[in-house]
């Protein structure tokens, strides 16, 4: 028996064990994907191995189905293959066979003649050389298996990661080596789940409601999530997780699914008639995006699995897989100021020092000047495109207002909608041919907008160099990167063939270049709100807008549910006006500061209209972001489920037990008198701890009612375990409003 023979490899990290057998030449099948379950020897492999196989059904094909992590028709497997495409309709059902496995760059197929220093069967990879015997245990690790398939004349490339925080990832390569064209239609990467994993729960939305999560039973067939708006949009399914039925923050197993990719995507759960269930994800493809010529490949996103026991253990491994990168930020978070709903379009030298002025008295560090300094963009009709700063409305450029803001102590950042354009601006009128459009036609406009084609190498030169002149001309040092339309007829002109693959991909090269260019550039991924998040967007982003709805009583869900993806130091999280400019409800200062708290803080309200005690307390909410920014950006979330929907409770804590922060918001009046005891979880059970509320400004006319452990000054001391099993009885408040809790260990 060789290794080819018989191969499995075990890794495990994180708390996560990912199970992949390998034998008989075949792609990887996943035997186990979950909880780690300790390292296996042959005997504790071929157990499994044998367990995972289901007995032959009436009228089914006559042996059981293997499935791998890309399905394949010719196994027998009645669900959606991972590789569907023909060569001019043949070469539709490849059969993948095994010509190469590593594993952290450590061959695994070839064997070895010189055994006398390898471990026993069941071993590990150990100094440059394979384990005797056919299983290998591993930890944290990339296993790259190569394939081909003589008959259909292509290749593959799969890679299969665990990372040491518990986060699976893969992504494949098909190379066509005929010499006819081979056309790809799907690309579709999964992984199994267990039968008991019978709820899904994923995400819907719209603009300024991004993220609505959304939950129903695991049926027969298939529950595909599509995105087809050319970006992630606020609509798109995210994470799309199944679990044990009524899984929560704090209960239940999960499983969960994302397609890291920034243009049309798929999201999908398939349970067969054998009851074999697989998540599966990958980019959505138009039809002939993806032609492959003789030696040509494509290689797909990557789709990540997430594991974890209750929504909050999955969101904080992810959490930990994302601050592990070494590209994530790892200076403070400025708090910012974003003029946008301060002045819109009406930009003037005088009102915009004055807001400066007004900025960092309050203790803001980044200063952000938002759309309308360019070009004939008065209003959003036209000038898009044309990224010249105006001469109409900064006859001596915006030096003046560069040169105060760094003065005075804080970064400048600057708008940019690079990939969109005005009919009405000098740049459409040059090059119409530019525009993404199919059919002969124009598409229709969407903000008044149409899409540049930044696939087409002149037109991405030409942003490229004009963003390259400002950037060079002025010390910027952050870009509010918007995309404020979908992607509709998005082709190459004069063919109109499809181009939202292509367009994505110059997406990411021309972040990349300017990041490579400026380095120290920071890049805030906007998108009409948060109609770009994704992990392909944030590997190369320091900051997502999570909705342009800046009002805090819909910013709680949305907050709240992003973070299942996204840690909250790159959330941008703003106190906005009183009054908010999409829902036209109106809140106390206090409501709209501790919402926005949780997450990169910053300022869109017009300060000039603010009264003293207004910006006393808005100071005294900075002071505190500030004072426990260190805990909120590197800590660890807890969300609580609670009995009565109108309570929201959820915090961060610190990762070493030390310090925590917890929100209690009272979102609508309820139909109980009191909402009853407030749990903390995640705290050191062995820890005794001081618990207080933190009321900023001093107004506590929301606070209705007060438990008598509630003091500010003494608080309430008990052990970590008493907090989070048992907890504390909860204040009364009004409608729409919050208190701050800290926790400190004693």
């Amino acid at each position: 028996m060789t290794a080819v023979d018989e191969l499995g490899v075990v890794l495990r990290a994180g708390g996560v064990a990912l199970i992949l057998d390998l034998g008989g030449g075949m792609l990887p099948q996943v035997l186990h994907w979950g909880a780690d379950c300790g390292a296996l020897d042959e005997a504790g492999f071929a157990a499994l191995k044998i367990s995972n196989v289901s007995p032959v059904g009436a009228s089914e094909v006559d042996r059981p189905v293997r499935l791998s992590i890309l399905p394949e028709h010719a196994q027998g497997w009645m669900g959606r293959p991972g590789v569907s495409g023909s060569r001019d309709g043949t070469a539709w059902s490849p059969i993948w066979y095994t010509t190469g496995v590593s594993l952290d760059g450590v061959d695994l197929l070839t064997p070895k003649e010189d055994t006398a220093d390898t471990p026993a069967a069941g071993g590990t990879i150990s100094g440059g050389r394979m384990a005797a015997g056919s299983v290998v245990n591993g930890g944290a690790g990339s296993l790259v298996v190569t394939a081909i398939d003589p008959a259909a004349a292509l290749g593959l490339v799969l890679t299969v990661e665990l990372s040491e925080q518990g986060i699976v990832r893969t992504r494949a390569a098909v190379e066509n080596l005929a010499e006819e064209v081979y056309q790809l239609d799907e690309l579709l990467l999964c992984l199994p789940t267990p039968p008991i994993a019978a709820e899904i729960l994923d995400f819907a939305g719209r603009w300024s409601g991004e993220r609505a999560p959304q939950r129903r039973p695991v049926g027969i067939g298939a529950h595909r999530r599509e995105g087809r708006r050319g970006r992630t949009g606020p609509d798109a399914a995210m994470i799309l997780s199944v679990g044990t039925p009524g899984f929560g923050f704090g209960h239940g197993e999960l499983w969960g699914i994302h397609a890291a990719w920034s243009g049309n995507h798929v999201h999908q759960v398939e349970r067969g008639l054998d009851g074999v269930q697989v998540l599966g994800g990958g980019e959505l493809l138009l039809p002939g995006e993806i032609r492959l010529k003789c030696g040509e490949s494509y290689e797909s996103p990557w789709v990540y699995g997430i594991y974890g026991r209750g929504l909050d253990d999955a969101a904080r491994r992810m959490h930990r897989h994302l601050r592990a990168r070494p590209a994530h930020p790892k200076t403070v978070r400025p708090v910012t100021l974003n003029v946008w709903e301060a002045v819109y379009f009406d930009h003037d030298l005088t009102t915009l020092l004055e807001l400066a002025d007004r900025a960092v008295e309050v203790g803001v560090e980044r200063f952000v000047l938002d759309d309308g300094w360019f070009g004939g963009r008065r209003s959003a009709t036209s000038g898009l495109g044309d990224w010249v700063v105006s001469r109409d409305v900064w006859p001596h450029g915006l030096h003046e207002l560069v040169d105060r803001v760094n003065g005075l102590g804080m970064q400048f950042g600057l708008w940019f909608e690079p990939e969109m354009v005005n009919m009405d601006s000098d740049l459409a009128r040059a090059h119409p041919e530019w525009i993404m459009a199919t059919g002969g036609r124009l598409p229709v406009e969407s903000r008044n907008q149409q899409v540049l084609n930044l696939g087409i190498p002149e037109c991405w030169d030409h942003i490229r160099d004009a963003m390259c002149a400002i950037l060079d001309e002025y010390k910027i040092d952050y870009i509010k990167w918007d995309h404020n339309r979908d992607l509709v007829d998005a082709g190459t002109q004069p063919t109109g063939r499809a181009g939202v693959h292509e367009q994505t991909l110059a997406y990411y090269r021309l972040v990349d270049e300017l990041k490579q260019r400026y380095p120290g550039l920071e890049i805030e991924s906007c998108s009409s709100g948060g109609g770009r998040v994704d992990l392909e967007a944030l590997a190369r982003t320091d900051r997502i807008w999570v909705s342009d709805n800046n009002d805090p009583l819909d910013r709680q869900m949305m907050n709240r549910w992003t973070t299942q993806l996204v840690p909250p130091e790159l959330m941008g999280t703003h106190i906005a006006s009183a009054t908010s400019h999409v829902t036209g409800r109106t809140h106390s200062l206090s409501f709209r500061s501790l919402t926005a708290m949780f997450g990169h803080l910053g300022v869109e309200w017009d300060l000039r209209q603010a009264t003293a005690a207004q910006l006393q307390e808005l100071r005294a909410w900075i002071d505190v972001h500030k004072q426990f920014r260190d805990v909120l950006h590197h800590g660890e979330v807890v969300r609580l489920d609670h009995p009565d929907a109108t309570v929201a409770v959820h915090g961060v804590v610190a990762a070493d037990g030390s310090t925590a922060v917890f929100s209690f918001v009272s979102l609508a009046r309820s139909v109980v008198s009191h909402p009853g005891r407030v749990r903390f979880p995640g705290l050191d059970p062995a820890g005794s701890y001081r618990v207080a509320p933190l009321l900023v400004g001093g107004d506590e006319r929301h606070v209705q009612g007060r438990p008598p452990w509630w003091d500010e000054t003494a608080g309430v001391h008990m052990s970590g375990a008493l907090l989070s099993s048992a907890g504390l009885a909860a204040p009364v408040l009004l409608p729409e409003q919050g208190v701050l809790f800290v926790l400190r260990r004693m």
